[in-house]
């Protein structure tokens, strides 16, 4: 089922004064996130419909950043936002203490698409509280206190969780003082370990990792927390081998392994959650974004039973007041039955294989640009480069740069929305993102990077 959208909502004489307006009182009023706000000139979206959206002039842009990798089955997905309109007019909200049909049939829908027996659901806003609760539930289920996390990572923007991030957007709030601890995970193309093959880079990064563990002392540590595979960082798929090391280590030291899948989940990698493709379980794993692609706040923590037998009459000293939202539960609901029905997550995985993986890997070879592209279903990396041989980013670590600034602007003016982040453009569209505007929207990528060969050696 694909959403539709009723050309009255953009032909309408006062769309563009409407636009103005929101403009005018966004910029008086509204406090954006991670952003100067001096600085901003954001654009103003009026109308949206599967992979499209439409700014106040009436430009009709394709998605390819599915706004923050989180629009899984697109915008305005019809049957979703069906079921929105009959759980308001039943029951709009309802505190967490209490039962509601929404809560349960969505945990229910979940747990039966989570690995292992991760069984028992805990109901959060959204990611950067999901991780925040899963280490909570870590620490007291071990009595221990440090948390290890991997640089090149992302886990939110609240405290705990942003201190968990291992980029430079924790900078600004890490007093260490939250007992997070950072290892280097592998990275074949940036590789910390003199690595040259993937195989030396997984056996490498166990042993970087073990030591850490050993230097730290494996009595302090209560959790090792990893993006199953990392997102915002770059979408470098680990090794073969690696997160199975990390399963036996935890194993071997007591330490709860939480896979975050904030990101990753939900069909973006062409399957449920990105951890099916390396055969491991975790002890907890958090989800939010793809659960109902982000139609209404949710977000969640997956739990093992011998964690979940913790505080079984032992009080769990957190909760939410929109814990489990009526509203929020429902849209998972169609959500999750919207994937299953269509045959969703299938559809990202035939994409991944068919249309864009070989696309990307012709723009490998053909643009100077692109040091290496990487991913998997609708989650995919193009690592730009000044230079092959040393590998010079298309910008610094941390930042961007004039050359992206405008490879971004080339992209919307081709009328094509991009995810960018660094030195790199992601290619993360809607899940059910037909095969012709992939294809599309890869073309117009083609033409940007001949721009991008201009700024390379």
């Amino acid at each position: 089922m694909t959403s539709t959208i009723d050309s009255s909502i953009l032909d309408i004489k006062d769309t563009a004064e409407t636009a103005r307006r929101a403009y005018e009182l966004d910029r008086k009023h509204v406090f954006h996130s991670w952003s100067a706000q001096d600085l901003l000139d954001p654009m103003v979206i009026t109308a949206a419909a599967g992979s499209h959206v439409w700014d106040g002039e009436g430009n009709k842009y394709l998605d390819f950043s599915s706004q923050l990798v989180n629009t899984n089955i697109g915008h305005q997905h019809p049957a979703v936002v069906a079921a929105i309109a009959a759980q308001a007019a039943k029951l709009c909200t309802i505190a967490p203490s209490y039962v509601n049909d929404a809560r349960s049939e969505a945990a229910r829908l979940i747990t039966e698409r989570t690995p292992g027996e991760l069984n028992k659901i805990f109901f959060t806003n959204g990611g950067a509280d999901a991780n925040e609760h899963a280490v909570r539930m870590a620490r007291l289920h071990t009595g221990r206190h440090k948390v290890l996390s991997a640089y090149r990572s992302y886990h939110g923007g609240t405290q705990l969780a942003v201190n968990l991030t291992g980029d430079p957007r924790r900078w600004d709030s890490d007093n260490a003082s939250t007992g997070t601890i950072h290892f280097f995970p592998p990275y074949l193309y940036r590789t910390a370990f003199y690595s040259t093959t993937q195989e030396e880079e997984s056996q490498r990064a166990l042993e970087h990792l073990e030591q850490l563990v050993s230097f730290e002392g494996p009595s302090t540590i209560a959790a090792l927390i990893l993006e199953s595979i990392p997102g915002t960082a770059g979408i470098y798929l680990p090794p073969p081998g690696y997160l199975q090391g990390v399963r036996d280590l935890c194993n071997r030291y007591g330490i709860v392994l939480i896979c975050d899948e904030v990101m990753s989940g939900f069909g973006r990698t062409g399957k449920w959650f990105a951890i099916e493709h390396f055969d491991v379980v975790p002890d907890l794993l958090t989800f939010a974004k793809g659960v109902n692609s982000g139609y209404v706040p949710l977000g969640g923590v997956a739990i093992s039973p011998e964690i979940a037998a913790t505080f079984g009459k032992r009080v769990y000293p957190g909760g939410l007041t929109y814990s489990g939202h009526p509203l929020a539960t429902a849209a998972a609901v169609a959500t999750l039955n919207a994937m299953e029905d269509e045959g969703i997550v299938q559809h990202a995985a035939l994409l991944g294989e068919t249309v864009i993986g070989p696309a990307l890997a012709g723009f490998a070879e053909n643009h100077r640009s692109v040091g290496e592209v990487r991913g998997t279903g609708v989650f995919w990396a193009i690592e730009l480069v000044k230079n092959r041989a040393t590998r010079e980013p298309m910008a610094a670590y941390g930042g961007s740069s004039p050359e992206m600034n405008q490879l971004v602007a080339a992209c919307k003016s081709r009328g094509l929305l991009p995810f960018a982040n660094f030195n790199r453009i992601h290619v993360v569209p809607p899940c059910n993102t037909s095969i012709e505007d992939t294809a599309a929207g890869l073309a117009i990528l083609d033409e940007v990077l001949d721009i991008a060969d201009g700024f390379a050696a």
